[in-house]
């Protein structure tokens, strides 16, 4: 089958030939079967890294960047129960030199997690957290991505040493001579969605990055379980972006368990020392919004676009939105208020251990370009589920501005 917007990898297996003891206690080779190799014939994209469902270490927060040299960087975290995301987390990070065609890893990084990779001043950063629930951090590499430096202190990259910071792989906006990006803060800390507090955090382009006192953090602002009727669960996931007008906004995905789905837009203050929010405004139709999505502003077309899990066919009384991965879904709007859905990217037709979630990208010329949390047949018996990824991967969505639901997959 054609995949135009997109290339193939298929990485060689090798299997090892293992060795046990007799009951006579001497050495043997073992006459059980090597385990089989895995299988990414089918899996869409270009295969970034792969983690079986029996590892129990699952694949998340894909970020992607640029370098000044045109390299790709990629990166992702691991979690789930043989992680160590709930103390130290680990992330990986991969290097493209033929956009994107094929990848090599280039640094494990220990204490990292749920972070956005951005370029700034021909360095590399890594920003996000600690660990599940972490102290906020950042790391700089002046390499590439092979090496990066250690948020041991305020004036080495950690930013915030009260943990509870939440966030995700979201953009990073250079925008009036600073930098901007979402964060969250848990309070109370305990529980999931509702306890998050939504937080902006911006720096002067021209300070230290590592240094923490050059950083303003907003108020965290709490959400309030009676809006939307009662259905509101909690926000998270933020986006800084730049309204039509001037505003400057922090757009995030809500969790609700029906359609349509939603999400929040909350101001801004210029200092980006308050957020404010109007419940009776705020709220806004978003295909996919209780997923986490990534919006940019593309100064060709004058829109706002986005790589979404919408879901096409909403049933009353099936699964929580949050739960439906499996459609993929490039998505704009002229206002960040009226959202349209312009092409199925990928879609596949089980919900339950199939995804294409969390996804960062970056316009590259005509396309975009894109870091996946997939979760696809392996030959191993797949993901657990849709939101267990076993896989990175990576796609090239070509002249995105022309695609029409025509092309859909």
């Amino acid at each position: 089958m054609n995949r135009t917007w997109c290339s193939r990898v298929f990485p060689v297996a090798a299997c090892l030939v293992g060795l046990r003891l007799t009951s006579a206690d001497t050495l043997t080779q073992s006459t059980t079967r090597p385990a089989p190799p895995p299988d990414f014939s089918r899996v869409p994209g270009v295969v970034i890294d792969h983690s079986p469902a029996a590892s129990g270490l699952y694949i998340g927060s894909p970020s992607i960047a640029v370098l000044p040299t045109g390299d790709y960087v990629a990166a992702h975290d691991f979690f789930g129960p043989k992680s160590t995301e709930h103390h130290s987390a680990i992330s990986r990070v991969f290097r493209s030199s033929d956009r994107g065609r094929s990848w090599r890893q280039i640094a494990e990084i220990q204490g990292q997690f749920w972070s956005t990779l951005f370029v700034h001043r021909h360095a590399l950063y890594l920003m996000g957290t600690t660990h599940h629930h972490g102290n906020a951090i950042i790391r700089r590499s002046t390499d590439g991505g092979r090496t990066w430096t250690s948020p041991t202190g305020p004036a080495s990259g950690l930013l915030r040493d009260d943990g509870q910071y939440h966030c995700a792989p979201v953009p990073v906006v250079e925008h009036q001579g600073r930098l901007w990006r979402g964060m969250e803060r848990r309070q109370p800390p305990v529980g999931w969605g509702i306890t998050y507090c939504a937080g902006m955090l911006s720096v002067s382009v021209d300070a230290e990055l590592l240094d923490a006192r050059a950083w303003t953090f907003s108020n965290f602002l709490p959400g309030d379980a009676k809006w939307l009727g009662g259905i509101f669960r909690g926000w998270l996931e933020g986006n800084f972006v730049v309204t039509p007008d001037g505003r400057l906004v922090d757009v995030l995905r809500v969790d609700t368990p029906v359609c349509p789905e939603k999400g929040a837009i909350v101001n801004v203050s210029g200092d980006g020392k308050t957020l404010s929010f109007d419940p009776a405004a705020g709220f806004v139709d978003l295909p996919g919004g209780s997923k986490k999505f990534t919006i940019r502003f593309d100064p060709v077309s004058r829109l706002y676009w986005s790589l979404a899990n919408d879901i096409p066919e909403p049933r009353p009384g099936g699964p929580a939105p949050a739960s439906l991965r499996n459609t993929l879904a490039l998505i704009s709007s002229p206002d960040l208020r009226d959202w349209s859905v312009r092409s199925v990217i990928l879609r596949h037709s089980d919900h339950k251990k199939h995804g294409f979630q969390y996804v960062d990208w970056l316009f590259d010329g005509d396309d975009m370009i894109a870091a996946c949390r997939t979760a696809f047949d392996d030959g191993l018996g797949g993901a657990v589920r849709a939101h267990d990824a076993n896989f990175l991967t990576f796609h090239r969505i070509r002249g995105f501005r022309n695609l029409t639901k025509k092309e859909s997959r």
